[in-house]
């Protein structure tokens, strides 16, 4: 069982943060200062959870004295740039407040995973010539042609500094394909920077992307660093770019055309040397078309695309996925070797995940909870292979009269009067207060964040509208 030290001054997060990792099986210390946590030998856990400020000093400071335990930084999208500073100091790895459970524990897993890693599986030691094992390695499996050709593809752009473009629906698995590129390129060595820029309020944006001079808005006390700088010499992969503000836009295309950034409120550019990666799972040359996306930097951006198909249309690969991750998950629970039953394997082929890889390793992680015996069957998975119902018909009028979105009303169609379930609540909730709300008091009204609200109204059909 995996040790963790969470040091964290305000008592709600940090016994939320401990009991959330109880849940999951893992040994949990929590401390409400730096003094505290200098009475322990940090050497002693298998990761560090800090809040970048805290009594005594910085979450930083913490990072020296954990020696080679993992620090997570925890830390506010105000202080986003301080994050990126931390993983400058040594941090692995930093995630913004406010997030909800599955990102943190997401966050956990991983940077304990790495650490059990062997220092010889370095990407960089591995044959180029095998694009699948070096796919695998960096955690993308798949053995369908579509998956073959995108292994092939990303071996051959990977060590050029190409402009990548990854076209995919959520949950497919882009990260990890950006992640894929940069271990394969000559800056393996330097930063990968990740971006999701559906997850930064538009306010932040620019100044999160490009840094500020001190004065140049209110509130910018001191001089700061934005993350496209933040990455030079190294990878920057900029999520669900479609989200992107057109003045961001204009900035970003700088950096392309002239290798250099100008912070905000700066009269001098900066030179950068930054190899960009961008994803989405929207259709770009029709929002350029339409005015919402800039024509000039979508040619920029698709220099070279790369599409992930659907977990839907990856035919076997769904059962080699589910293998994989029931025996990853077991290992990571200290279970015994599970298997699925029959009527789960074919309850696994049937279903459409419309949540594609992400709703899959968490169908499973579940069920491995959840099991009596080694047997995982269909109804520990929680899959339902009746048509989905997004919206019950109770509602369709109201939607009708607020919304208007045919993809919505459509799906109304196939309702029952039965009650509102989670899916729409959300939708009842959004449509009835997104006219006089900001993203931010949507999500922490609904006690998600940023990011979970943007991807549910894109699977469930209401983006944000554009003001």
């Amino acid at each position: 069982m995996s040790r963790i030290l969470v040091v964290e001054d305000e008592a709600i997060i940090r016994q939320s943060v401990r009991r959330l990792l109880q849940r999951h099986h893992y040994e949990v210390t929590d401390l409400d200062s730096i003094d505290a946590a200098r009475e322990y030998d940090l050497s002693a856990f298998d990761l560090v959870i800090t809040d970048l400020r805290l009594p005594g000093g910085q979450g930083t400071d913490l990072i020296e004295l954990a020696g080679t335990t993992p620090v997570l930084i925890m830390t506010s999208y105000a202080s986003l740039r301080s994050a990126v500073d931390a993983m400058k100091m040594g941090a692995v790895e930093y995630i913004a407040k406010p997030f909800d459970h599955g990102e943190l524990v997401e966050a956990v897993k991983s940077i304990l995973e790495k650490a059990q890693l062997p220092p010889e599986s370095n990407a960089s030691d591995l044959p180029v010539s095998n694009a699948t094992d070096i796919a695998k390695h960096n955690g993308i499996i798949g053995s369908c042609d579509t998956m073959q050709v995108l292994f092939r593809k990303i071996s051959k752009v990977a060590p050029t500094d190409a402009t990548v473009m990854i076209h995919g629906e959520s949950g497919t698995g882009k990260e990890l394909v950006a992640k894929a590129l940069h271990q394969q390129s000559r800056r393996a060595t330097a930063q990968l920077i990740s971006v999701n820029c559906a997850a930064i309020p538009e306010t932040l944006l620019e100044s999160e992307l490009f840094g500020h001079e001190k004065g140049a808005f209110t509130g910018a006390a001191t001089q700061r660093q934005g993350l496209v700088e933040a990455a030079n010499g190294g990878t920057l992969f900029l999520d669900e770019i479609g989200e992107l503000p057109l003045e961001a836009q204009a900035r970003l295309l700088r950096v392309l055309q002239e290798s250099e950034i100008r912070r905000v409120g700066a009269v001098q550019s900066i030179k950068v040397d930054v190899r960009l990666i961008a994803a989405t799972h929207r259709n770009l040359k029709e929002m350029a078309a339409c005015g919402e996306f800039r024509e000039d930097l979508y040619y920029r951006l698709n220099v070279v695309e790369l599409t992930l198909p659907p977990l839907r249309d990856r035919g076997d690969d769904v059962t080699e996925l589910a293998s994989f991750m029931l025996t990853r998950a077991c290992e990571k629970m200290g279970q015994s070797p599970m298997r699925f039953d029959s009527g789960a394997v074919l309850a696994i082929k049937q279903y459409q995940w419309p949540g594609n890889v992400r709703e899959l390793e968490n169908a499973v992680e579940r069920a491995v909870i959840l099991a009596e015996d080694r047997y995982v069957s269909a109804e520990l998975l929680g899959i339902d292979l009746s048509p989905d119902r997004y919206i019950s018909s109770a509602m369709r009028e109201n939607l009708i009269e607020n919304n208007n979105n045919p993809a919505i009303i459509e799906r109304t169609e196939h309702g029952d009067q039965g009650d509102l379930s989670l899916d729409d609540y959300f939708v009842h909730f959004v449509l009835e207060n997104e006219a006089k709300m900001t993203e931010t008091d949507l999500a922490r009204k609904l006690g998600i964040s940023r990011k979970s609200l943007w991807e549910r109204r894109q699977r469930l059909g209401i983006p944000r509208k554009k003001k």
